[in-house]
């Protein structure tokens, strides 16, 4: 991601009074007691929490592989599942960054 669009989901962020994300190891602050269950930070939180934990039963299962004690079908099964993951938070981003842009743009 380039500087411009981090500083845009940065601006983004402030503007809506979310804490930033500090090293990827924390997640959304307060987005769950500001927007109820069903807000957007909290969806997000938990689609980056999935895709993490897709990509941990990924790396655990070819780790297995290697040891000679895992199935290749699991693995291949896994890194999919861990792919479709990764490739569904990086458009959610991409469609967050966009409509950002497309929200800078528009005329006051």
């Amino acid at each position: 991601m380039s500087i411009g669009a981090l500083d845009a989901a940065g601006a983004y962020g402030r503007a809506v009074g979310l804490a930033p994300v500090s090293g990827g190891t924390g997640g959304i602050a307060d987005s769950g007691k500001t927007e109820g269950a069903g807000g957007f930070g909290q969806m997000v939180e938990s689609m980056v929490g999935d895709a993490a934990s897709s990509l941990k039963g990924a790396e655990a299962a070819s780790s297995k592989q290697v040891a000679g004690k895992g199935d290749l079908i699991d693995v291949v099964t896994a890194m999919g599942a861990a792919e479709l993951a990764l490739d569904k938070v990086v458009a959610v981003r991409d469609r967050v960054v966009n409509a950002y842009s497309e929200i800078m743009r528009m005329q006051i």
